[in-house]
């Protein structure tokens, strides 16, 4: 993809600058510098998705017949690109990136209609449901159970991990409707259209960076109507599939991880090294942080080949690859944000990190994200997939491709 500077592109990042310089709210720039993790503090993170749609900027990806922008690739990468130097939250994911696009591919006009302008304008957001307690990366085994009974389905059992259920009100969920046949071929892909209903319970669990971000959610004869399928019933598996697709790639991951290379330069500029003058002049330090640029720039190509239409994008491997070496390029760049950061971050700053406390951190903004980034992305490898399974995925897809 070929993003040299040319009149109407740069006219157009003058006009995203312009727009991310004026636009946020003290509020929601405080919550961007307190991100630490992919999901940024709710409540600010939804008011200035409301302002993006405001402009019509919320859903880069979406196409325009659905409230999409109409950006060119290039276009959506300068946007990324800018959007990143500035430190704002990262728009939360489960709307806009993946059952956003999945009910615009596979959903009714109906479930289009209905979900997709409340999804954009932050009215609804919705938390995924699918991993149970014996069903995680084999997600094939999961037991919640839908019964069909009239018009609706009543469901049974539980899910965890469930990100951010506290803050929802919708769910998009896999239920299994048949044991028969291999287990794959009984699932069900499911829309709630609310978390209280009647039988429903939602607890949240506290990681180990001191935040509630996953839940807990049980379904006691849980009523549900049946419209909310997406799909035939007992081929929700391949509807998954489909999903993860979006959840794996889909979008532009190099920018953030320059946001955060960008920091891990200038703290290290300012921190002593043990041998002494500053760590960013120690050799060491250089070597490490230089191999994990070189494999972010190289990251960047591969999305760029991938945004451009290069037959990589629709490879079958492809997004494997892409969470497999994403998350671990997040996993190296908070583990020497840590090392960086030293004592300094060790103490734990719930309070600091909540948006709008007033209290300051002990040691700097660096400081008090390093330590709760770094617990918190140690579930990367993990979540949509552990990463020795998608290397599986993508050795198999090689084999098939010979």
């Amino acid at each position: 993809m070929n993003i040299e500077p040319n009149p109407e592109l740069e006219a157009f990042r003058r006009e995203v600058a312009e727009f991310l310089d004026t636009a946020p709210t003290d509020a929601i720039r405080e919550a961007g510098r307190k991100t630490t993790s992919v999901f940024a503090p709710f409540e600010e993170t939804i008011a200035w998705q409301k302002i993006l749609n405001d402009r019509g900027w919320a859903a880069p990806e979406w196409p325009v017949e659905y409230g999409g922008t109409g950006w060119s690739e290039q276009e959506r990468f300068v946007f990324a690109e800018e959007y990143s130097k500035r430190n704002l939250p990262p728009l939360l994911p489960n709307c806009l990136k993946m059952i956003g696009p999945l009910i615009i591919d596979l959903g009714t006009e109906e479930q289009k209609a209905k979900y997709l302008p409340r999804m954009l304008s932050g009215e609804d957001y919705w938390t995924q449901g699918y991993s149970e307690p014996e069903a995680g990366s084999d997600l094939a085994s999961l037991n919640c159970t839908a019964a069909a009974d009239g018009d609706d389905y009543i469901i049974n059992g539980s899910k965890t991990w469930t990100t951010l259920a506290h803050h929802s009100n919708r769910m998009f969920m896999l239920v299994r409707t048949s044991s028969e046949g291999k287990k794959q071929q009984g699932i069900t892909f499911l829309l709630l259209d609310r978390v209280d209903y009647p039988g429903m319970e939602i607890r949240p669990i506290v990681g180990l960076d001191g935040f509630p971000e996953q839940c807990e959610v049980f379904f006691d004869d849980v009523r549900v109507p049946q419209s909310g399928r997406v799909g035939a019933e007992n081929e929700g598996w391949t509807v998954a599939k489909h999903l993860l697709k979006y959840e794996r790639g889909g979008s532009s991951q190099a920018p953030w991880l320059y946001r955060f290379l960008r920091m891990l330069r200038e703290a290290a500029a300012t921190r002593p090294s043990p041998f002494g003058g500053a760590l960013a002049e120690d050799p060491v330090f250089q070597r490490e942080l230089g191999e994990l640029e070189a494999d972010v720039a190289s990251m960047e190509a591969v999305e760029k080949l991938a945004m451009s239409g290069h037959p990589i994008a629709d490879d079958p491997a492809f997004p494997s690859f892409n969470k497999t070496v994403n998350t671990e390029l997040i996993q190296r760049l908070t583990s020497l944000m840590t090392r960086v950061s030293g004592l300094e971050g060790l103490s734990l700053q719930l309070q600091a990190l909540t948006v709008g406390s007033g209290t300051e951190p002990l040691g700097d903004g660096f400081d008090l994200i390093a330590m709760p980034y770094y617990l918190n992305s140690r579930a990367a490898s993990i979540y949509a997939g552990t990463n020795e399974v998608q290397r599986d995925l993508i050795a198999r897809s090689l084999m098939m491709s010979r």
